[in-house]
């Protein structure tokens, strides 16, 4: 009888090695290598053929020569999951969404199946962390209830596919494909080896069937998607469904989409009857503003197709060590270090021994060059004791020579300003020409730092 090999493999990179290890040299973690016994190879093994034998494989053809198919989207009816994933949902596609523990992805996606199901399209629930009757509790409360609404407590990815062969639904949702296992893999639920044989899977199911599959993914403690990175790989999307658990307000950014673009976010708001929308995420991030305070300033992003105004906050004070402290939250903080240092060698304010602490409100992330402005106005007006105008809004990319650049998209950053109620824009002198300027809103173009803050905060003592 042959004697079954073994590999050692990571259970944070996937690596695999003959022989055990205490530190991965894949990604340098301590104790991760696990023993696990090698898969038999198995002939024929192919990702998406539909034919049986060799002969009716397929083969190599023009490109020209391709039919295409614009097979139309499914809308979720969820203007931000649409918007996030590209328009709505591709028929065949494999979406991944991950988040931290209790961050709401069970209750998006079974909203999300809900909604579905009651636009007459079959959906195939299956929960492999809850049973039947904690689904159908958790179903009750957000009134998501339906008969094209399948649920299923199955955890073995042969008998879910062939429950999958049997119904043939529109869309599967997988909670989660770390509880999920193959018998053929010998090693345990949630290991490397695991995850990536049924991801491969549910990727074959996807592809040959038409039906797109969505897959939870837990988090680890380092914000990353548990399991091997091949995973965000072999899917077509990466979600992350982002925010603080006592918080209400939750962001879903797309970091993967061979559909549509990775800059689209979406926000929700949680709420007893789950996750809803926020049509206006600006006047959101705005609301609890504080007024004629030093230090704040409201800065125009565009994440997307959509613009976001969101207040910057910056506190400066004397630091009570050698070396002063940058600290930053929603914003790079190499960038935040890079304008100080701006401020100091072109502005001249003395921030060498001051600590500096910078951070957006609202819970969001940012991270576009049009900040840079916003953050340099905040500074200083925190260093110099001035408050902001509460009707200002700054936009604008500074250089290392302390000159501000233009950025893209002007006109539906100031559009939204208006909005909003905002009476004056500081942008770069650069877009002042080529688009028209609101009539009830004043447009400053500036071409320095320096310039930019003697308008705003009306003085250029240090």
């Amino acid at each position: 009888m042959a004697k079954n090999k073994t590999k050692f493999a990571c259970q944070e990179c996937g690596y695999e090695s003959p022989k055990w290890m205490g530190k991965c040299p894949g990604c340098h973690a301590w104790n991760t290598m696990v023993e696990e016994l090698e898969p038999k190879s198995a002939k024929g093994r192919g990702a998406f053929r539909t034919g049986q034998g060799q002969a009716e494989r397929e083969k190599p053809i023009p490109i020209i020569d391709i039919e295409a198919e614009n097979e139309p989207r499914v809308s979720t009816n969820l203007n931000e999951m649409n918007r996030v994933l590209g328009g709505g949902i591709v028929p065949g596609s494999l979406v991944l969404v991950g988040g931290d523990p209790g961050i709401g992805k069970s209750t998006l996606l079974l909203q999300l199946s809900g909604i579905l199901s009651q636009s007459e399209h079959k959906v195939l629930y299956v929960s492999g962390e809850e049973s039947l009757k904690q689904t159908k509790m958790r179903a009750e409360r957000l009134d998501l209830l339906s008969e094209s609404l399948l649920v299923l407590a199955e955890t073995d990815v042969h008998q879910i596919e062939a429950h999958i062969e049997q119904e043939q639904p529109k869309v599967v949702m997988i909670d989660s494909i770390q509880t999920v296992y193959q018998d053929e893999v010998t090693s345990a639920p949630g290991s490397v080896a695991q995850v990536r044989e049924c991801t491969a899977s549910f990727m074959r199911i996807a592809k040959t069937k038409g039906i797109a599959i969505f897959l939870v993914g837990h988090v680890t403690k380092e914000g990353a998607i548990a399991g091997p990175r091949l995973l965000e790989h072999m899917v077509d999307a990466v979600l992350y469904l982002e925010g603080e658990r006592h918080h209400t307000y939750r962001i879903l950014r797309a970091v993967k989409n061979r559909f549509g673009s990775t800059n689209e976010i979406g926000i929700f708001e949680m709420k007893e009857l789950g996750l809803t929308e926020v049509a206006n995420p600006s006047e959101m991030f705005l609301e609890e503003r504080a007024r004629g305070a030093a230090g704040s300033i409201v800065i125009a992003s565009v994440e997307g197709t959509r613009p976001v105004l969101v207040e910057l906050q910056a506190l400066v004070s004397p630091t009570s060590f050698g070396t002063p402290r940058r600290m930053a939250t929603g914003v790079d903080h190499h960038r935040v270090s890079l304008i100080m240092a701006v401020l100091e060698k072109r502005v001249g304010l003395l921030l060498q021994n001051q600590d500096a602490y910078i951070n957006v409100a609202g819970g969001v992330k940012l991270n576009e060059p049009a900040l840079d402005l916003g953050i340099a106005v905040s500074i200083a007006s925190s260093f110099r004791e001035k408050p902001t105008q509460s009707y200002d809004v700054v936009i604008g990319e500074v250089g290392l020579t302390g000159e501000v650049r233009g950025v893209s998209r002007i006109d539906q950053r100031v559009s939204e300003a208006k909005k909003l109620g905002f009476k004056r824009a500081v942008i770069p002198q650069k877009n002042m020409e080529g688009w028209e300027h609101p009539a009830d809103m004043t447009v400053i173009g500036v071409a320095t730092v320096q310039e930019a803050l003697d308008v705003v905060l009306g003085g250029n003592e240090t």
